[in-house]
């Protein structure tokens, strides 16, 4: 085969496949047009919604409240400590145990203020020997001063003497005394009903005076400690209601305002609150806790907090209106909390851009454009058409 021949059979063989390659293409391009045009003039799926998703817009009560948030305190607690400089002997409580208004927990070494208390009372009884010696003589000198053997000086000498002694004796009986409550301040007491929250002495140690050895706390009553800006403090008022998450506690605990404190803290100008907390089991000194106190409570227009959407400058919110999702910006007023259903939760008063009766969408149903297609629940299906804008 020539050079000649060769060169145009490869130059016809280019020529097909070329030709194949632009028809493939061609086929393609048509088959998606098609699907193209398929998808265009199919119904758009409209997205269904549960009743969980919608908010009707009624007027609720809401709560306006006053954020707060601190540890608690036992109400009451106490720290057992050393009445006197002295070897902690023994002690027979740990952390955690229940122990008694009263109860031996226990014991510092007593020896030397046993020997202190025997010294004393020994000296008493010198002095009340002392005393009747004194007193007999008084007596003798009496009789004689009568009969005229002695002189009223030496009389009068007899009663200073005796008054010494009787002096001298309660002297050393009010030692004695004190010698004894030294021995009974080596017992140490529990001074309330409790739980032992911290043991600070060991066995063994030499305990100054007020040394700490036990901390007592007692559970039955607890109170959140929540400083409050001073600005607020007007609004308080002793009795109001208040709710609390506890760290560890799934449901909120109830409590209220039990005092108010008369001075603000130096530096800060806080102003103390204690919030009386409602017994519950498993509640702890020191937990730390959150919660909001309820301030007024008033019948609004409200949406919870959740729903809003801030995309833009103003909140706005997605409707439900004539089957589409349609943003309305809102006019906003006080914020609090409020019952949509499942419990109380943030909430905000409306105060226009929305009238009673709209259907406002949840966070649930995500970043929503506006203008989907919604399908409604059978519930809702009638209540879509009152969402004007309020003025």
């Amino acid at each position: 085969m020539s050079r000649r021949t060769r060169a145009a059979l490869v130059a016809l063989v280019a020529v097909i496949a070329l030709g194949v390659a632009v028809s493939r293409a061609l086929e393609r391009r048509q088959a998606a047009a098609q699907a193209a045009a398929a998808a265009a003039s199919a119904p758009a799926q409209a997205l269904e919604l549960l009743a969980s998703d919608l908010v009707h817009v009624v007027p609720r009560e809401m709560a306006t409240t006053l954020a707060v948030s601190g540890g608690l305190e036992a109400v009451n607690s106490a720290l057992v400590k050393a009445k006197v400089a002295a070897e902690l002997r023994e002690l027979r409580v740990r952390e955690g145990d229940a122990v008694r208004a009263g109860q031996v927990i226990g014991r510092l070494d007593a020896t030397e203020f046993e020997w202190r208390l025997r010294q004393a009372e020994d000296q008493a009884a010198a002095a009340r020997a002392q005393l009747d010696i004194a007193e007999r003589t008084l007596a003798n000198h009496r009789a004689l001063v009568d009969q005229g053997f002695i002189s009223q000086n030496a009389l009068h000498t007899a009663v200073d003497n005796a008054a010494a002694a009787r002096a001298s004796l309660q002297a050393t009986r009010a030692a004695a005394e004190l010698a004894r409550k030294a021995v009974r301040d080596t017992e140490l007491r529990a001074p309330l009903s409790g739980l032992v929250s911290q043991r600070l002495a060991q066995p063994g140690e030499r305990v100054a005076v007020d040394g700490r050895i036990v901390e007592i706390v007692d559970l039955a009553h607890l109170e959140l400690l929540a400083a409050i800006p001073a600005e607020y403090v007007a609004a308080l008022r002793v009795g109001q209601r208040a709710r609390l998450q506890v760290d560890g506690f799934a449901q909120p605990l109830a409590a209220h305002v039990a005092r108010i404190n008369p001075a603000t803290q130096a530096g800060t100008r806080a102003v103390m609150v204690y919030l009386g907390v409602e017994p519950a089991a498993g509640l702890r000194h020191g937990l730390f806790a959150r919660g909001s106190i309820e301030v007024e409570r008033q019948l609004v227009l409200a949406l919870p907090q959740s729903t809003l959407r801030s995309e833009r400058s103003v909140p706005q919110v997605l409707v439900a209106e004539d089957g589409r999702a349609v943003a309305r910006p809102l006019r906003l007023g006080r914020r609090g909390e409020a019952d949509f259903g499942a419990g109380a939760e943030a909430a905000v008063e409306v105060q226009g851009g929305l009238s009673a009766g709209a259907l406002v969408l949840r966070a649930s149903v995500g970043n929503l454009p506006a203008g989907t297609l919604l399908q409604l629940p059978a519930t809702a299906a009638t209540a879509g058409a009152a969402s004007a804008p309020r003025d």
